[in-house]
């Protein structure tokens, strides 16, 4: 990279953290990043904080392209300093975009413009949109390789750290809207954008919402619900019905009928003369399947921690329901617990009777389970929880009861997508002890267990 191209770069990237850490424009970076800008042909738009991305794609759709993986390491083949003065534009404006909320009162329109901005972040970090935010799976990690001369951050260790602070970001701009006056509004409301942070506060206030406000409100949360289920319903795939039961004799009728057994069969039976098969025998297949129903109890804390975990958990205790031979019972508690069975086919309705907030004790929880294991054998008991108990010991010694009863106990330290979640270390470790550790926050985990037990 020659020396013009090198401070052309270093201009760009110092007006991005001079307008990150200061809201005043510095007259002097802004004037000499307009003139670079503006000398590799890219639009003055980019330098405008207040103009999307999805707005410079739309006037300029060859730049799309551009965005994607732009923050990916580059090859050493593929260092061109003209490139990388392009890239650092393109780099600074999305930055800048997701990264500089300002303050104040946030808008529905501002609020869907930073949802799709993050986006594109995502994009140019190799991911989907809504990846590292805690709505899909995780993002993949990328090998660190060198760019410009400098050694690039290893983006498989950054991505789980970048996640977390977007969900962050989102979450605050939801904190600054007046979201009941959105609500009201069918206009604005059709422009928020589901997401994790925007369903929390529609269930923490759902209670004070009427009207069209709650239509809207309820019109949200059934949106995200549904593109979350079918996400999951791609990881949890059709479950095995069980194995073929060959101590009850098929039952005779046509459609059990095992037409190439029954020629193979009777071959010997072939008149040539004739060019006729005479049978003596039909065969039939076995259809009968040994049908003890496995059940599943997911037990999950519903306080002001555990937001993203009730939702997730929930959305994956209906997808369980609707398989056969499942029996699923959900239990949802803070300092009461309620039990959420009878709706546990319908995740939005299960979740508009849900509390969120509160202190937390699972003994309530646990007198409501208990009495749901029939059959220890047949029996997953998931617990999903940070595990910050009032009555720890009492606690765990009925989660320990259980276990040795023969029932599958699985403690979850949390159910979001991107994994993030604290355990209590005094949990933790007793549940290592006595041969259950604690799963890791990853959805995808979970459903690899109850998978495992369910289809066993």
């Amino acid at each position: 990279m020659t020396q013009t191209h090198e401070n052309r770069r270093q201009v760009l990237y110092w007006r991005l953290l001079a307008r990150l850490f200061d809201q005043d424009e510095q007259a002097s970076l802004e004037s000499a990043s307009l003139a670079v800008v503006e000398d590799i042909g890219l639009p003055p738009a980019l330098l405008d904080p207040q103009v999307a991305v999805d707005s410079i794609v739309q006037r300029h759709p060859e730049l799309a392209a551009e965005f994607d993986g732009l923050m990916l390491p580059a090859a050493q083949d593929e260092r061109d300093g003209a490139a990388e003065v392009r890239r650092a534009a393109l780099v600074s404006k999305v930055l800048l975009n997701v990264f500089n909320t300002g303050t104040g009162t946030v808008s529905a329109g501002q609020l869907s413009r930073w949802q799709a901005d993050a986006g594109w972040l995502e994009r140019a970090l190799g991911c989907k949109p809504g990846e590292l935010r805690g709505n899909r799976s995780g993002g993949r990690g990328v090998s660190p390789t060198g760019t410009g001369g400098a050694p690039t951050p290893d983006l498989s260790t950054l991505l789980p750290e970048i996640g977390p602070e977007l969900g962050a970001l989102e979450g605050d701009l939801v904190k600054r809207m007046h979201l009941r006056e959105v609500l009201a509004d069918p206009v604005l409301a059709a422009r928020l954008t589901p997401s994790m942070s925007l369903i929390e506060q529609l269930l923490r206030d759902k209670d004070n919402l009427s009207g069209v406000a709650l239509a809207n409100a309820k019109a949200l949360i059934r949106r995200f619900v549904d593109e979350v289920a079918e996400v999951l319903r791609t990881q949890v795939q059709k479950a095995t019905v069980g194995a073929l039961d060959r101590s009850v004799p098929p039952k005779r009728v046509f459609r059990n009928l095992d037409l190439d057994r029954t020629i193979w069969k009777n071959l010997t039976n072939w008149s040539p003369e004739e060019e006729r098969l005479y049978v003596d025998r039909l065969y039939y297949r076995h259809t009968a399947r040994k049908t003890t129903p496995q059940r599943l109890i997911a037990v999950v804390d519903q306080s002001g921690s555990m937001v993203d975990s009730m939702v997730n958990c929930t959305i994956l205790a209906s997808i369980f329901a609707g398989l056969p031979r499942v029996d699923v019972h959900l239990i949802a508690y803070d300092t009461q617990a309620l039990d959420l069975t009878p709706w546990v086919a319908d995740p939005f309705e299960t979740l508009l009777r849900t509390n969120l907030g509160g202190g937390t004790d699972g003994t309530v929880a646990m007198t409501l389970a208990q009495p749901k294991i029939a059959e220890p054998r047949n029996t997953v008991v998931v617990w999903i929880s940070d595990f910050y108990e009032w009555h720890g010991e009492q606690l765990f010694e009925s989660m320990a009861a259980i276990h040795r009863s023969g029932a599958k106990f699985i403690p979850v330290g949390s159910v979001t997508s991107s994994g993030r979640g604290s355990v209590n270390p005094w949990f933790r470790e007793r549940f290592k002890d006595l041969g259950t550790p604690v799963i890791s926050g990853h959805i995808k985990k979970l459903v690899h267990e109850l998978k495992t037990f369910l289809t066993s």
